[in-house]
């Protein structure tokens, strides 16, 4: 397998993006960041987010401790303006529904490196706070790589944001880190695999509604032991 490695101008972009952005932020609305503590110092791990927006992305990418690798559905690189800062960042194409054997190698690559990977397990945008359910292919990348998985649950960045920013009504961007946590290995074959495979995608799913508002929780309203 080829080692992992960004190219020297997407360093270059990465360590102007995060400070531009960071202070776009700033001046958009407010920010909070809690937990930044339960983020691991020299370990792979996977980060998982909700998805509501294209705001999650930049917004947790630029605010991150170290800049992660970034998988996105790979209809945002036709997408102008998401499709030039996708490869200036060099994200990682990801094939919804569909087995993407170049992305499991690649994902694979990046955390045998030690480098961090962000996956967004609904698999693209809801458009409205509230959660959906993950596919799979979150649950299959983390129990190939048996690496730990951190929640992180994001508020605020509803599709909206940019037009109360403007409004100057200073919105609340807010980003929960939860503490990592590893994933039971998957057992059985066929059916009983993929079952066991949504199970632990589910799981991560009711940890990232654990830190989130009421209203973004979705179809993991009651069994994410949020209070």
């Amino acid at each position: 397998m080829t080692p992992f490695s960004v190219p020297l101008i997407n360093n270059i972009f990465r360590r102007t993006f995060r400070p531009v952005f960071r202070l776009l932020f700033h001046i958009l609305g407010e920010v909070a960041i809690i937990g930044r503590e339960n983020v691991p110092k020299r370990e792979p791990y996977i980060i998982t987010m909700n998805h509501v927006s294209i705001y999650e992305a930049p917004f947790l990418t630029a605010f991150w401790p170290v800049p992660p690798e970034v998988a996105g559905a790979i209809e945002i690189w036709s997408t102008p303006g998401q499709g030039i800062l996708a490869r200036l960042y060099r994200g990682i194409p990801v094939h919804r529904g569909e087995f993407d054997r170049q992305l499991l190698d690649t994902t694979i690559a990046v955390l045998k490196s030690g480098r961090p990977l962000l996956l967004a397990p609904e698999g693209g945008r809801s458009h409205s706070a509230g959660m959906r359910r993950a596919f799979p292919g979150v649950a299959y990348i983390v129990d190939k790589t048996r690496v730990p998985v951190i929640p992180v649950g994001i508020a605020g960045t509803t599709e909206d944001y940019f037009h109360r920013a403007v409004h100057l009504q200073r919105p609340r961007l807010e980003m929960r880190i939860g503490k990592p946590f590893t994933l039971p290995p998957v057992e059985g074959k066929g059916a009983e695999r993929r079952v066991a495979l949504q199970a632990n995608a589910d799981q991560i799913m009711c940890a990232i509604a654990a830190l989130v508002p009421d209203e973004y929780r979705g179809v993991y309203q009651a069994s994410s032991g949020a209070e």
